[in-house]
């Protein structure tokens, strides 16, 4: 039941932020003659696609708890989406290389208490053409502001 919710949230979210979407056809024109290569599939951008979900729950991911929150992120051909910074969020994942372990706010360490209060974020969708899913808990939002400077602080 709750992969059913989360990708039904995901479509929505997507679909809400014209990431995905139905196109309706017009008209065409009069066929071009085809060319000697025909038959090879072309592609439709010059840029591999990068379109995330990201959400923060509480708890540690493994109960049934509603998303607190949820942004979208597209990376290609420019930085869009619901999240707050889209650049800096995906200036930090390039600078990863697109692996959500790496991530760390750069900087001086950050202190944060040892309060066991979790906080799971999850990362859904397409990294440069490849399908990523990530699932990390932190032990508080402390600890979690300290993992990353953009992609999860929202």
């Amino acid at each position: 039941m709750r992969k059913i919710a989360a990708v039904s949230a995901v479509a929505v979210a997507l679909l809400a932020n014209g990431l995905v979407g139905t196109a309706v056809a017009a008209p065409a024109p009069a066929p071009a003659p085809a060319p000697a290569n025909a038959g090879a599939a072309q592609p439709m951008s010059l840029y591999a696609p990068s379109a995330l979900v990201l959400t923060i729950e509480p708890g540690t991911g493994d109960q049934q708890n509603a998303v607190q929150r949820a942004v979208t992120l597209s990376c290609a051909p420019k930085p869009s989406g619901t999240h707050p910074t889209p650049a800096a969020a995906c200036a930090e994942l390039k600078r990863a290389q697109g692996d959500f372990t790496v991530l760390v706010a750069p900087g001086a360490p950050r202190l944060c208490n040892k309060l066991w209060n979790p906080v799971t974020v999850r990362a859904d969708g397409v990294w440069e053409g490849k399908h990523v899913t990530h699932v990390q808990t932190y032990g508080n939002s402390c600890m979690k502001d300290a993992g990353s400077e953009a992609v999860f602080n929202f």
